[in-house]
């Protein structure tokens, strides 16, 4: 099917989405929220005919609107959502079409209180914001069933819908839903897992604490709030893993219906939002159920990792938004941003204005990174509700277009007039360049939970530690996938394969690893891989040793230190500060020291080590430096070795290749110089890249 897709959507354009046959005349359509509920009627006209004016191709209705479709139970009305697709038509606007389950209508609660979500102090969730019920409630199932039904007879064979999303950021609003229902629900799960209760207090190590249970309705939601040493990690993490299920199946439920009705020309997804934020979302247990996983990212919130000058709160997170990207692009093989911001956001911790610019950044970004289309959030600034203060395409008197707004349309004009110069081709052939640095990056979110449920310092922070080896895999230039275990990963496709503390592994993992590089790729595994088995028990060996072999040393111990008293790590002529995590390696022979450590009782011994596997390779980063930058020379060091030819960028200055050009874009406080060689024709910007700047060239 995918190749089929793909097939289309080279004879019609440059969208990659599953069946789409309509060409949009743009490298990538640009799209808009727009609540009709939220505006008197006579409005919807003139706002629509804008949104088309200023150079958008779709807009994005109804995921908030069960109240409206169905304003009492049993009693349907979309005659106002009628007139709304009706518009969006006549200004040649497709729409994305939403299922409305986020927000239920009061009757609902009212009438079935047992839907309702309870958070971890006990407090049921009441009417009046959203993502408060439990998805999988039969009672809530039953409703979500006739409103998806109804929408989707009611447009599933329209052709001026373009595509359909299920529910908005799905995750639960208190993160961990500790109802009454859910706890029957988490220990049916369990039942379905372990058969008999024996063998889950051996996988629970229940013996421990007199904590062993003699029937599985004995079992209760762990929670941190009703144990005051802790709860079971064990029992916590079949918790975390039992809430991922359950929301893929919720997600599952919906994806279903729809494609048992709709047409197959529209697509199906859903608007993954925030990966970091929140842990019940795995957009790869619904990898076979949506034809592409959207996602979803605010750059200015002030919550995410950013470059920390003084302009970083003006820029944003790049590589937030490139790790959402290129995560969520793994999943299926394509993507597109379905909500990105067009100025200030109300909900942040500072919720500063963007630097003039940074909009048209993103949007550059965006593209470069690859995704298929953009969707930002949102036309109008509401003027009343939760989000009054979040800005929109548009000002608030609803006919000014807000400085975020122009910075879009000055984005769509650029790219439509690259398109339209031939500078743009979506066939064009990835450069030797570019595949020589081709990284996977291994990705399973048991690890994150389990690592963080014993962090071991309290310092320790599992998505830092990814990104630590992410940003630096980007200053390099690399291409990132995501892969999950059990995949095995082609050395010629991918000549780099990055392992982050994977600390729950298995023999059939190494072995995958160990394949891998002795067909000639280049492993790179860091501190805490291979300490635990996948019921997160320390194996009955000593330290990691099932990965020895693999990496050609003894991992002895690890160590911990104060913030304000860091170790040292010396490799080459420059030293690096931790104090996270530092291991003590004793290489066997025929391993490469690659760095020592430089202070404490220890000093002198091995702290990185590197070997020849096969064809191929394998690092050891036996530390966590503080500054990260050991890891970029690490990295440096492999992908030098292995005659990658490999970019040398500055932190948060990010450089993408797509359709045949190479985007630059700075979210640094510094101006830089643009990674341009001599000879090539820049057609977008200079070579000197301000804060905020977007450079486009063609080699």
């Amino acid at each position: 099917m995918k190749k089929l897709c793909l097939v289309w959507c080279l004879i019609f354009g440059y969208s990659l989405l599953p069946a789409q046959p309509y060409d949009f005349g743009h490298p990538m359509p640009v799209g808009a929220y727009y609540y009709p509920e939220h505006w008197p009627e006579a409005q919807w006209d003139r706002d629509l005919g804008k949104m088309a004016e200023l150079g958008f191709q779709f807009t994005h209705f109804g995921e908030f609107a069960w109240a409206m479709m169905e304003p009492e139970e049993g009693r349907f009305d979309f005659e106002w959502l009628d007139k709304a697709v009706g518009l969006a038509d006549k200004h040649g606007l497709k729409v994305i079409m939403c299922t409305p389950t986020p927000t239920p209508p009061a009757w609902l609660t009212e009438r079935h209180p047992e839907i309702l979500t309870v958070n971890d102090q006990g407090l049921t969730q009441h009417h009046g914001s959203r993502l408060h019920v439990s998805y999988n409630h039969p009672t809530y199932r039953y409703y979500t069933e006739r409103i998806v039904r109804e929408l989707a007879e009611r447009y599933g064979q329209d052709e001026r819908i373009w595509g359909w999303q299920v529910d908005n950021e799905p995750h639960y609003g208190v993160l961990y839903d500790y109802s009454e229902g859910h706890e029957r629900a988490f220990q049916d799960w369990l039942r379905e897992k372990y058969s008999n209760v024996h063998s889950l207090n051996a996988a629970w190590g229940t013996v421990f604490w007199s904590q062993t249970y003699n029937h599985f309705e004995q079992v209760q939601i762990p929670n941190k709030n009703r144990a005051p040493q802790g709860a079971n990690p064990h029992a916590l993490l079949d918790f975390q893993r039992f809430n991922a299920d359950e929301l893929a199946e919720a997600l599952r439920f919906q994806a279903d219906l729809l494609k048992g009705l709709v047409d197959e020309r529209q697509w199906v997804t859903t608007n993954y939002a925030y990966f970091k934020f929140l842990p019940s979302v795995d957009p790869f247990l619904n990898r076979d159920d949506f034809d592409f996983a959207a996602h979803t990212m605010y750059l200015t919130s002030g919550f995410l990792s950013d470059e920390g000058g003084p302009l970083a709160h003006r820029l944003g997170s790049g590589l937030e938004l490139a790790f959402s990207q290129e995560f969520a692009e793994s999943v299926n093989g394509y993507t597109g941003i379905m909500e990105l911001q067009p100025g200030q956001i109300n909900w942040g911790g500072i919720n500063p204005q963007p630097l003039p610019g940074a909009v048209r950044m993103w949007g550059w970004h965006a593209f470069g990174l690859g995704d298929e289309f953009i969707c930002t959030y949102r036309f109008r600034q509401p003027l009343f509700g939760g989000e009054q203060t979040h800005k929109g395409v548009m000002e608030t008197d609803g006919v000014t277009v807000a400085r975020g707004g122009k910075e879009y349309v000055q984005f769509m004009e650029e790219l439509q007039q690259l398109s339209k110069n031939g500078d743009l081709k979506a066939d064009a052939t990835m450069p030797v360049a570019l595949k020589t640095r081709k990284t996977a990056f291994y990705w399973e979110q048991d690890n994150l939970w389990s690592l963080g449920n014993q962090p071991h310092h309290s310092d320790w922070d599992s998505w830092a530690h990814h990104y630590t080896y992410y940003q630096n895999l980007k200053r390099l230039g690399a291409p990132v996938t995501f892969v999950s275990p059990g995949e095995a990963v082609d050395p010629e496709e991918y000549p780099f394969w990055v392992v982050p503390a994977a600390h729950m592994i298995d023999p059939a993992q190494v072995k995958i690893w160990e394949d891998y590089a002795r067909a000639g790729g280049h492993l790179i595994l860091s501190v805490r891989t291979g300490t635990k088995d996948n019921n997160s028990h320390i194996w009955e060996a000593l330290l990691q040793e099932p990965i020895w072999n693999l990496i050609g040393a003894r991992v002895e111990y690890y160590d911990h230190l104060p913030a304000k008293y860091p170790g040292q790590v010396s490799m080459g002529d420059n030293t690096y500060p931790w104090h996270i995590w530092g291991d003590v390696l004793t290489p066997m022979e025929g391993t490469t020291v690659l760095a020592n450590h430089d202070s404490e009782y220890y000093k002198g011994a091995p702290a990185i080590v590197s070997r020849d596997l096969g064809a191929g390779s394998v690092t050891y980063t036996g530390v966590w430096s503080d500054n990260w930058e050991l890891e970029y020379e690490v990295l440096r060091s492999v992908f030098g070795k292995a005659g990658a030819e490999m970019l040398n960028l500055p932190p948060y200055v990010f450089t993408e290749w797509r359709d045949g050009v190479y985007i630059a874009v700075n979210y640094s406080s510094k101006a830089v110089k643009a990674p341009v060689p001599d000879g090539a024709e820049v057609l977008l910007g200079g070579r000197q890249l301000e804060p905020g700047g977007v450079t486009v060239w063609r080699e």
